[in-house]
This record gives C-alpha cells, sequence and structure tokens, in this order.
C-alpha cells in the first residue's frame, strides 16, 4: 500500500482514540466521569465537525462493548448469588417495567396526533433504561457492590429480558397488525431452548475447553478462547431473539465459579474498556442535531419529564420492596433514563408503520439527551442523600460469655478463633460488620454483632467472665480504643493482641499489653524459609535462618522499647549460618561483628561510610 491513499478506515481510527485520549481524562479530572467526555468526543466528531458520519456502522462495532461488560459482570456473581437477587428482578424489576410503561404510554396518548400504538412503543420503549450506562457509572464510582447499585442491577437484569416479550407484541400494536401468533410462541420457544443450551455448554464444556487450552500454555489462544465464549454466546441469544448483553451475561455466570475466572476477566478487561467507550461516543456522533435543533422546545420538556417520572416511580418501588429513603433515592437517580434497548424498538416501530423515521429520530434524541445527563443526576444524589449508612443488626447477647472474648473477626482472628476452637476452649465473637457475621454465620461460627468500642456491649458479651480479652480488629485506631478501654474499666483482663504494624507493637508493649502479634510476621518469615528451601538451601539451614531472624526481631524489639523506635538498626542484618567464606569485603565483615557486639558501635561509625 506504499505511495497510496490512507484508507478511511485508519484515518477514523485515528480520530477516535485521539478524541478518547483527550475528552475521558479531561471530564473525569473535572469531575464529569468519562461517560460524558465520550459522549462529548463523538458529539464533535459527529454532527458538529462532520469528521465521521457513518456512526451507526461504529455502533454496530461499538455495541460489543456493552457485551463485554455483561461478561465481565457474570463473572462477578456465581448463580447462588443471581439466586438471591431473584426478588429484585422478577419483583422490583418487572414492576417498573410495566408501571413506568403504563404511566408513559398515559402521558404520549396525552399528545396530540399519537395514536394508542404509537404511544405504547414510546411509553415502554422509554421506561427501559441504559445497561451501559448505568452499570458504568456505578462501576466508575466504585457502587456496583453497594446496596443501590445491586437494585439498580436486578433492575436492568429484567429490562434486558423485557426485551424480548416487547419485540414479540410489537406487531400487534401496529395499524397493519399481521398475524403472528404462531411465529410469536415459536420465537418464545428458540429463545427458551437458547438459553436451555447456553446453560448446559457453560456448566459442562466450558470449563473443559479452557483446561485443554491451558495445557498448551498458548497465551494467545486462551484470549481467543474468551473473546470466542464471549460473542459466541452473545451471537446465540441474538439468533434466538434475545439481547446479545444476556448472552454474555449468562455465559459469565456460568463461568463465576470457575479457576479461570481471573484469567478470563484479565484477558476481556481491555477489550470492554476500549469497546465501552466507542459505544459512548458513537452514541455521541449519532445526535441528529437539525431534528433536536427543530424539535428543541418539545425536547427540552420530554427529557426532564421523562426523568423524573422515571426516578419518581423507581423511587416509590423501592420503597414498597423494603429499600430504606437513601437507597431507594440512589437507585432513582442511576436510573432515570433511557435505554440502547429503545433505538431497537423504535426501530422495529419505523419498520412496522407505528410511526415514522422523525418520530424516531426525535425519541434517539430524548434517550441520547438523558443519558449525557445520567452522571449529572447521579452527582445531584450528593446533595439529596448523605452517604450510604452501614448496615445494622440487632443486638442480641443471648447465650454470650466464654473464657475468651474477642473482638474482631478478621482473617487474623478467624485463625485464632480456630484454633482456641480445636483445643476445647469456649470463644465469644464480636464484630461490627453485618456481612463478616453472616458469613461466619454460615460456616458455623457463633458470633455477635456489637460494636467493641462500647463498655455496654463489651458488659453483654460476657467480659467479666472472660479470662482474656483478644483484640483482632484490624484498624489501628479502633484497636486502640478497645484497649484503652478495657483498661481502664477493666483492669484484671488479660489482653492479647493484634498489632498492625512494628510502631503499633511498640504502642502496645507501652500500653502494658499482656501480648501482642503482628499479623504479617509469622507468615513473612514462613514465606521466605519456604522461598529459601525451593531455592536450595537445606530445610534445617533455611529453618534456622528464619529462627535467627525471629530471635533478632525479638530483641530489636526489646532495644527500640527501651531506647525507641531508630535504635537497633545494627539488628536488621541476619548472622551467618553457613560457613564463612575466607574472603569477603570489610564493609560486611564489619555489620556482622557489630551484630554479635564484638567491636563497639564507635568503631562501626568510623569504618562504616
Amino acid at each position: 500500500m506504499a505511495g497510496g491513499a490512507t484508507p478511511d478506515f485508519y484515518v477514523e481510527a485515528v480520530m477516535l482514540l485521539g478524541g478518547a485520549v483527550v475528552a475521558a481524562p479531561l471530564f473525569k479530572r473535572i469531575g464529569l466521569g468519562t461517560v460524558l467526555g465520550y459522549l462529548a468526543a463523538g458529539i464533535v466528531i459527529g454532527p458538529i465537525g462532520r469528521m465521521i458520519t457513518e456512526s451507526e456502522e461504529i455502533l454496530n462495532v461499538a455495541e460489543l462493548g456493552v457485551v463485554f461488560l455483561l461478561f465481565v459482570i457474570g463473572l462477578e456473581i456465581k448463580p447462588s448469588r443471581l439466586w438471591e437477587l431473584r426478588r429484585d428482578i422478577f419483583g422490583l424489576g418487572l414492576t417498573q417495567v410495566v408501571l413506568t410503561g403504563i404511566a408513559l404510554t398515559a402521558l404520549a396518548m396525552a399528545i396530540p396526533g399519537f395514536d394508542f400504538g404509537a404511544s405504547v412503543v414510546i411509553g415502554f420503549g422509554l421506561a427501559l433504561s441504559s445497561t451501559a450506562f448505568a452499570l458504568q457509572v456505578l462501576e466508575e464510582r466504585g457502587e456496583i457492590n453497594r446496596r443501590h447499585g445491586r437494585k439498580s442491577f436486578a433492575i436492568l437484569l429484567f429490562q434486558d429480558l423485557a426485551i424480548v416479550p416487547l419485540l414479540a407484541v410489537l406487531p400487534f400494536v401496529a395499524s397493519s397488525a399481521p398475524d403472528v401468533g404462531g411465529n410469536a410462541l415459536a420465537d418464545f420457544m428458540i429463545a427458551i431452548v437458547a438459553v436451555a443450551a447456553l446453560v448446559i455448554a457453560g456448566r459442562y464444556a466450558l470449563n473443559p475447553l479452557f483446561q485443554i487450552i491451558a495445557r498448551t500454555g498458548a497465551r494467545e489462544a486462551m484470549i481467543a478462547a474468551a473473546l470466542l465464549v464471549v460473542i459466541g454466546s452473545a451471537l446465540l441469544m441474538q439468533v434466538a431473539g434475545l439481547s446479545m448483553a444476556m448472552g454474555a451475561f449468562i455465559a459469565g455466570v456460568m463461568l463465576a465459579e470457575s479457576s479461570y475466572r481471573h484469567e478470563l476477566e484479565a484477558d476481556i478487561e481491555p477489550f470492554r474498556g476500549l469497546l465501552l467507550g466507542l459505544f459512548f461516543m458513537a452514541i455521541g456522533m449519532s445526535l441528529n442535531l437539525p431534528v433536536i435543533v427543530d424539535n428543541w422546545l418539545a425536547i427540552l420538556v420530554a427529557v426532564p419529564i421523562l426523568m423524573a417520572v422515571k426516578a419518581a416511580i423507581i423511587y416509590v418501588l423501592c420503597r414498597l420492596f423494603g429499600s430504606d429513603h437513601e437507597v431507594s433515592v440512589r437507585t432513582a437517580l442511576i436510573l432515570p433514563q433511557g435505554g440502547e434497548f429503545g433505538f431497537v424498538l423504535f426501530s422495529a416501530a419505523v419498520a412496522l408503520g407505528v410511526f415514522d423515521s422523525a418520530m424516531a429520530s426525535l425519541l434517539v434524541s430524548v434517550v441520547t439527551l438523558s443519558m449525557a445527563l445520567t452522571p449529572l443526576s447521579v452527582m445531584a444524589g450528593r446533595f439529596l442523600v448523605r452517604e450510604e449508612a452501614q448496615e445494622e443488626m440487632d443486638e442480641d447477647f443471648d447465650g454470650a460469655g466464654a473464657d475468651v472474648l474477642m473482638v474482631g473477626f478478621s482473617r487474623f482472628g478467624q485463625i485464632a478463633s480456630q484454633i482456641l476452637l480445636a483445643g476445647g476452649s469456649d470463644v465469644t465473637i464480636i464484630d461490627h460488620s453485618v456481612d463478616r457475621v453472616r458469613s461466619a454465620q454460615t460456616f458455623g461460627f457463633r458470633i455477635y454483632f456489637g460494636d467493641g468500642t462500647r463498655k455496654d456491649v463489651l458488659e453483654a458479651a460476657g467480659i467479666k467472665r472472660a479470662k482474656i480479652v483478644a483484640v483482632c480488629t484490624h484498624k489501628k485506631e479502633i484497636t486502640d480504643k478497645i484497649v484503652d478501654l478495657v483498661q481502664s474499666e477493666y483492669p484484671d483482663a488479660k489482653l492479647f493482641v493484634r498489632s498492625y504494624d512494628r510502631a503499633h507493637t511498640l504502642e502496645l508493649r507501652a500500653r502494658g499489653v499482656d501480648y501482642e502479634m503482628r499479623e504479617t510476621f509469622k507468615s513473612g518469615l514462613e514465606f521466605g524459609q519456604r522461598t529459601l528451601e525451593a531455592l536450595g538451601s537445606a530445610q534445617d539451614l533455611a529453618r534456622a535462618i528464619a529462627e535467627d531472624v525471629e530471635k533478632r526481631d525479638a530483641e530489636r524489639l526489646r532495644i527500640q522499647q527501651a531506647e525507641g523506635i531508630f535504635a537497633g538498626g545494627h539488628m536488621l542484618h541476619t548472622r551467618p549460618v553457613t560457613p564463612e567464606p575466607l574472603t569477603k569485603p570489610r564493609r560486611e565483615a564489619k555489620v556482622i561483628n557489630t551484630a554479635t557486639d564484638e567491636e563497639p558501635a564507635a568503631e562501626e561509625e568510623k569504618q562504616t561510610p
């Protein structure tokens, strides 16, 4: 191709990549988020600059970004967790689509010129929110696993399912109303069979496939296999009349418990990020500015009404389904926009003659602008609700009281408690994390919800009966607060404390606790010993070196306790366990001699640069 004209494909690629590189970081820096940045870049490249005009072709490719996004989300959700969301998916999600669709249909019918069929398509098309926009905003803010994030995801998941019946009933509301009853039933059965086939393949075929490829050691083949699974499952669902995103999501859920889950996520992530950004840019390029200019007043009224109606209905439904005010508000502000599946419904409606292409362009403009305003509506939540409070449980200490009272059930406490229980000791465990309490209960541990920094909680947990109080919290300030409380109110209780780091160890010793231990110290010694053995050292030798390091660390702590944190520097060097070489550098010799106290420290200072 030397000497020839540069293909348009490369020019367009450079423009899109350049727009993404400039706009996304800029909008992220000013606090508006990358989604708005991609949209703005698309508007500049497309409708304003007219540098790229084939936005529909780009959008078709960029929709793979949504597909990859749903696959990655599916990888994070095990089937058991999905089952836990069934009430929100099929209860809250179904009710939201039906009630929002009816409300928006009624509003459309109130406008002169819209018949019943057109109003139904408009109402239910706008009732669907944008999976891509909402999930990207949640992921960007780190809120996808918070309570309002889970509610939003459940609603979006049902909306993805709802596009199938909505497309199936579309011919019935068309003015021509063709006889498609038999075809609709056949399409429904095909969709069911396709989902079943994907679930079976995901359960019994995908893991063996990745095992075979992994044994070959071909990294590029694993990446190709990951792309094949995502795109293949998405294509299967599209052929069956379902959304491609739904197929990718099911494949992800089926692989959520696979040992290859993290590798798959790492392989897909670069494609997901790039294509999702391209998707948002394509949405910006698809804006029809002449339609917006000609109908600016209608759009100016329609967009806020759409977002207000959807947000109000979602808020009320969330409250009715048991969510508190803050979660309901946050969920409502995440999902007030129209969605990309509305584009699909409006295009099908034009093909069936429900309304003309000009009306479809107007509706697409409304949906797109509502998407663009979504990050702003989420930001408005900062002024409407305070930060999400930590979930609470009832404090019930019935049956509490034992020889050991353990405060905090972090990973450190979990290991320590197993030894105590295996040794036949009774342990009362309290923790202030709802998630840890519930998780521990599923494994058979009897732990109580409570704040260990409160005297009344310690009393209820039986501290007066306890012979030892084991403080295993993982935050230094919380640990110190508990230690001070116990020492002031229960001076006879023995305190065994998990320390945060070396400095914290010295502070705890200064407080006079009976025993302290750094969480990472013993595991670090064991890790270093095993590594030394793997490098060829004999097991006895590696163990002797580890014991020597531990002994030196204890001695250095004793010196630091007496002289300060910066004392005992000479103890850092490991005492040689192997026979010393015949010749060695003088600097090393001096360090070793100093470590064994064979020469005074002053001599070391003179000879060590």
